[in-house]
């Protein structure tokens, strides 16, 4: 919990730029100060979302086939095309890794 309040002055292009990172590593201006003042990284990985989104499309279809297999609906199911996805998304992860280190 938060208990020191503490202002400062900061001129105006300092102020938008400090605006324009914390919004960019999607914290608040607070938590960003924070980090910097105490050494700790705000890391942004820009294509990260879009990645996730294909994650969780492709683990909806997962459970929807799931839940026609139990009800007996689907017998058999071809999943190299979602393989195919998934080693494309590992691959680019793996992109993104080694550009953050």
């Amino acid at each position: 919990m938060k208990k020191k309040p503490f202002a400062f002055r900061i001129s105006e292009s300092g102020y938008k730029t400090l605006k324009q990172k914390s919004k960019r590593g999607k914290v608040t201006m607070t938590e960003f100060l924070e980090r910097a003042i105490t050494d700790k990284d705000v890391v942004v990985v820009d294509g990260v979302q879009e990645l996730i989104s294909e994650l969780k499309a492709i683990g909806r279809n997962l459970n929807q086939l799931t839940m026609l297999a139990n009800m007996g609906k689907v017998d058999t199911v071809y999943l190299a095309d979602t393989k195919a996805q998934l080693s494309n998304i590992y691959e680019k992860l793996s992109a993104l890794c080694e550009v953050v280190k």
